[in-house]
C-alpha cells in the first residue's frame, strides 16, 4: 500500500512538473509576443496596407531596397547611446547638421563626385565630434533625463543653424558659388540640387572598386599584425598571413574577364546579393567549425552555426520559387551604401567585444556598478555619444546623395524623430537595441511609408491621410516606448550615480 502511494506521490509531482514546464512555455511566448508587440503590429499593418493599395510587390520591394540603404545607416547609429544607457539619442539632428555644413562647403568649392562626397565626410566628421564632445558633457551634466535634454538640444541646434546658413553665410562668411544665395547676396536658398556634382556619388561606386578597397585595408592590415608579431618576437602569425594570400587571390580573380564584366556594375540583382550572402554564411560556419577543432573553444554552440548554414541554403532555395524569383531579379540594390550598413553592422557587433564596449555596457547597466568597478563613467557617455553623432553625420550624407535635393532648412528636422520610431518599430527599447531590430525596423517602418498614401487614396480617395497616418504612427510608437520606459522605471528604480 504504501509502495502505491509512492508511485502515486511520484506521478502527481511529475504531473506538476509537466504543467510547470508547459505554463513556463507558455509565459515565454506571451512574453515574447508582449515585447514585439509593437512590431507585429507595425507588420499586420504593412501587409493591410499592402494589400489595399494593389501595388505590385516587386514595386514595394524593390522600393524598400532603396529606402533601406538610405536611410538603414542612420537608424543604425543610434545603437551605442542605448548599449551606453543614454536611450534613445534624439540629439542625432546635430550629427545630421554637421553632415549639411559639410555638404555645402563641398558644393560650394565645386566639388563634385566621390570626390566631393570625401570632402565633405572630411569637413562633416571632425564637426560632429566636436558636437558630440558638447553633446556628452551636457548629458553628464543632466542624468537621467538624456532624451529630453537631446529633443531640446536639436530645437536649440536648428535654430544655431539657422542663423548661420541665413546670416552668416553671405553676410559674414563669403560664398564662391553665387547661385546658392539667396537674391540679395545674405543667405542661402531653400534647395540646393545635387544633380550634376554629388548626386549618387555613393551609389555609382562599382562593386570591383570596393572590393579593392577593401583588398587594400585588408592588406594593410595583415602587414601591420605581421610586422608586430615579428617585432615583439612571437610566433609567426600564420592567421593573418592566410587572410592576406586568400584576400590577393580574391582580388586576382576580379582581373579574369568574365569575373570583371560581373564586377564591373555599381547595381547589384537582389538574386545575387542573396547568393553572395548565402556562401559567405556558409564558409564563415565552416571556418567557425575548423578554428574550433585547431583551437577549442567552450563558448563554441555547433548548433548555432549548423542553423545559419541550414538557414542559408533554405534562403537560396526560396529564391527558385516562381514568384519570389520575379521580385528578386527584378529588385536591384546599391553597392557602397548596402556594404556601409553592412559594415556598420559588423562594427556595432564586433565594438561589444572590445573593453569600451564592455564598459559602455556596464555603464548602461548600472553606473554605481561601472564606477566601483574604475570605469570612468563619463568619459564612457562622451565617447558613446561622440560614435552616434559622427555615424549619425555619416548617414545623413548617405541619405542626401541618394536624394539628389538638399532642404537646406528642413532636411535635418525629422531625421531624429523618424529614426528612432524605426528603431522602435523593429522591437527596440529604450534599454534594448540591436542590429536586427533596427534592420527589421527600417524595412517595416518604410513599407508603410510606400504604401500608406495609395492605401488612403482606395480608402478613403485621399492619398493624404496615408501621410498623416503615417506621421501618427511615428509619433506614437516614440510616445507608447517612452511611456513604457518611464512605467517601468516606476516599478523598478535603477540605481543612479551618486553626486
Amino acid at each position: 500500500m504504501k509502495n502505491n502511494n509512492n508511485h502515486l506521490d511520484t506521478a502527481e509531482h511529475d504531473t506538476e512538473l509537466l504543467l510547470t514546464q508547459k505554463e513556463t512555455g507558455a509565459q515565454r511566448v506571451f512574453s515574447w509576443l508582449f515585447e514585439n508587440k509593437v512590431m507585429l503590429l507595425f507588420g499586420a499593418l504593412c501587409i493591410g496596407a499592402v494589400l489595399v493599395s494593389g501595388n505590385p510587390m516587386s514595386f514595394v520591394v524593390e522600393n524598400i531596397f532603396v529606402r533601406f540603404g538610405r536611410n538603414g545607416f542612420t537608424v543604425m547609429s543610434l545603437l551605442i547611446p542605448v548599449l551606453a544607457g543614454m536611450g534613445l539619442n534624439f540629439s542625432i539632428v546635430i550629427g545630421a547638421i554637421a553632415a549639411q555644413m559639410g555638404l555645402f562647403f563641398a558644393v560650394d568649392w565645386g566639388m563634385t563626385g566621390l570626390t566631393g562626397m570625401l570632402v565633405a565626410f572630411a569637413i562633416a566628421t571632425p564637426l560632429s565630434v566636436l558636437f558630440g564632445f558638447g553633446v556628452g558633457r551636457l548629458f553628464n551634466k543632466m542624468k537621467g533625463a538624456e532624451m529630453i535634454a537631446g529633443l531640446i538640444l536639436g530645437f536649440f541646434a536648428d535654430g544655431l543653424y539657422q542663423l548661420f546658413f541665413l546670416y552668416i553665410l553671405g553676410g559674414v562668411l563669403p560664398v564662391k558659388t553665387n547661385g546658392l544665395v539667396i537674391p540679395g547676396g545674405v543667405g542661402i536658398k531653400n534647395t540646393i540640387d545635387l544633380t550634376g556634382n554629388m548626386k549618387y556619388a555613393l551609389d555609382l561606386v562599382k562593386l570591383v572598386d570596393l572590393i579593392l578597397v577593401l583588398f587594400i585595408a585588408i592588406a594593410v592590415l595583415a602587414v601591420i599584425r605581421i610586422i608586430t608579431e615579428l617585432k615583439n618576437k612571437r610566433k609567426f602569425p600564420l592567421g593573418p598571413l592566410v587572410l592576406l594570400i586568400a584576400s590577393a587571390v580574391i582580388y586576382a580573380l576580379t582581373y579574369i574577364p568574365t569575373v570583371e564584366r560581373y564586377l564591373m556594375t555599381d547595381r547589384l540583382p537582389v538574386v545575387n546579393a542573396i547568393e553572395i550572402g548565402c556562401v559567405f554564411i556558409v564558409f564563415l560556419s565552416v571556418w567557425k567549425f575548423i578554428k574550433n577543432k585547431r583551437t577549442p573553444d567552450e563558448r563554441f554552440n555547433p548548433k548555432r552555426y549548423i542553423a545559419w548554414i541550414v538557414g542559408a541554403l533554405l534562403l537560396y532555395a526560396i529564391t527558385y520559387i516562381p514568384f519570389i524569383e520575379t521580385i528578386v531579379t527584378r529588385s536591384t540594390i546599391a553597392v557602397l551604401p548596402f556594404a556601409l550598413v553592412a559594415g556598420l553592422a559588423v562594427f556595432n557587433q564586433a565594438f561589444l567585444s572590445t573593453r569600451l564596449g564592455q564598459n559602455m555596457r556596464t555603464v548602461g547597466q548600472s553606473q554605481v556598478i561601472a564606477n566601483a568597478s574604475g570605469i570612468h563613467v563619463d568619459r564612457v557617455r562622451i565617447l558613446a555619444m561622440i560614435i552616434s553623432t559622427v555615424l549619425a553625420s555619416w548617414g545623413q550624407l548617405i541619405y542626401l546623395q541618394n536624394l539628389g535635393t538638399f532642404a537646406t532648412y528642413g532636411a535635418h528636422l525629422q531625421v531624429g524623430q523618424f529614426a528612432i520610431a524605426a528603431l522602435l518599430v523593429g522591437g527596440a527599447s529604450v534599454q534594448k537595441a540591436t542590429n536586427k531590430q533596427a534592420i527589421t525596423g527600417v524595412i517595416l517602418f518604410h513599407t508603410l511609408f510606400i504604401v500608406a498614401p495609395e492605401a488612403g487614396k482606395v480608402l478613403f480617395d485621399n492619398a493624404m491621410i496615408g501621410e498623416y497616418f503615417r506621421v501618427f504612427i511615428s509619433y506614437g510608437v516614440i510616445a507608447l516606448a517612452l511611456a513604457m520606459h518611464a512605467w517601468q522605471r516606476k516599478k523598478k528604480p535603477e540605481l543612479e550615480l551618486p553626486e
